[in-house]
């Protein structure tokens, strides 16, 4: 884990700190111990006072990373992260499989709108044509792992909403509406810190970094059927990419 951290730079000390925290849980620094340093020793190791170590340390225990215990310490939360695989046929909840007992799909809005340039570009249809949009939230044994905004081709999918809001699953949606099989065509992933909707829809606090994916699925003719921009909570999933 790098030293002090960085003033001026148009992001808050305390959340600078919580990413290096962060980041070093994953990489295994504390293994050992299983307790993140003292707050004096992160204090003077990031060149800060206490009450901004202990900022940062109150917004990763509100995510679940770690937990203060009385007379010891702040304790690293042993939670694995879901592997989720990405492949030719990338599905959430077999994906997920036994790794949870309960997969759950959640429809929190959706609307028909004409398609913008970058929708109307991965759907390879006129900008401007009517698109299905959803937005959803899937949930592995009741904690949020992904918020998405999916676009659909409207003239074949005008019952998506329903269907999803029936089955909580795009496959089986996709299933009812006459699509028994597609494949995912490509995947652009990138990350990022949770804006103000992730820290809602995930239950994240602000500096929580999100993986972010753009993906497009197409039917078995290589026709696209569904655009989805996808958040992805990084302390909760990692990606395997499979051929």
């Amino acid at each position: 884990m790098a030293g002090q951290v960085q003033r001026q730079t148009g992001v808050a000390l305390w959340r600078q700190i919580a990413d290096r925290i962060r980041q070093a849980i994953s990489a295994g620094a504390y293994d050992e111990t299983g307790m993140v340093p003292p707050e004096m020793t992160l204090a003077t190791q990031f060149g800060v006072n206490r009450h901004t170590v202990r900022s940062a340390l109150a917004a990763l225990a509100q995510e679940g990373i770690v937990r203060a215990v009385q007379g010891r310490g702040t304790l690293i939360e042993r939670k694995e992260r879901l592997n989720f695989p990405i492949s030719k046929r990338t599905r959430f909840n077999s994906g997920i499989g036994e790794q949870a007992r309960e997969t759950r799909g959640l429809l929190l809005g959706h609307g028909e709108e004409a398609s913008s340039d970058e929708v109307a570009r991965w759907l390879k249809l006129a900008p401007g044509t009517k698109v299905i949009r959803l937005e959803t939230v899937r949930k592995a044994d009741g904690r949020p792992v992904s918020s998405a905004t999916s676009w659909f081709p409207a003239a074949r999918f005008a019952g998506m909403p329903e269907a999803y809001e029936k089955t909580e699953s795009i496959t089986r949606a996709f299933a009812d509406l006459g699509l028994s099989d597609y494949i995912r065509a490509t995947t652009e992933i990138t990350a990022a810190h949770a804006e103000a909707a992730d820290l809602s829809a995930l239950e994240l606090t602000p500096g929580a970094i999100v993986l972010i994916t753009k993906a497009m699925n197409t039917d078995l003719d290589g026709v696209p059927v569904q655009y989805s921009v996808t958040r992805f909570a990084a302390d909760r999933v990692q990606f395997t990419i499979e051929n």
